[in-house]
């Protein structure tokens, strides 16, 4: 059986390093970094990544919900939010792609182990949105 492959979409580069590192640790394969949303959009296209963990505000003109929504359009992947925005404007528009879950940074490894495992849990029954 095949590693659980991550695309993750960040565009501060420690913290992406940071979140790879952690992905590695958790026994998941890192499928692709990105930092901005057409180049997350590309990649996901390359790499078909099981789940993307996606940053909101990216470089470029695309943000992490466009981004989002583009690569769901091309395939049917799971989608985790991180971000340190919480308005409710944002948590709206993040709703209409129907994430898997949305962890607010900072987070713990512990908070993203999670994330991670409840979504992949649910992967055989995608999500319904209201």
């Amino acid at each position: 059986m095949s590693r659980t492959r991550i695309l993750i979409v960040e565009d501060e580069p420690i913290v992406s390093r940071d979140i790879q590192d952690t992905i590695v640790s958790f026994g998941y394969e890192v499928a692709a970094t990105a930092s901005s949303g057409e180049e997350a959009v590309k990649k996901a296209a390359e790499w078909t990544p099981d789940l993307v963990l996606m940053d909101i505000v990216l470089k470029g003109d695309m943000d992490g919900v466009e981004a989002a929504a583009c690569i769901q359009a091309q395939r049917n992947v799971l989608v985790v939010y991180m971000s340190a925005h919480s308005e409710i404007e944002i948590l709206d528009r993040a709703k209409l792609t129907c994430p898997y879950g949305y962890v607010m940074k900072p987070f713990t490894e512990r908070e993203l182990a999670l994330a991670i495992a409840v979504t992949l849990a649910r992967r055989i029954e995608p999500p319904t949105c209201s």
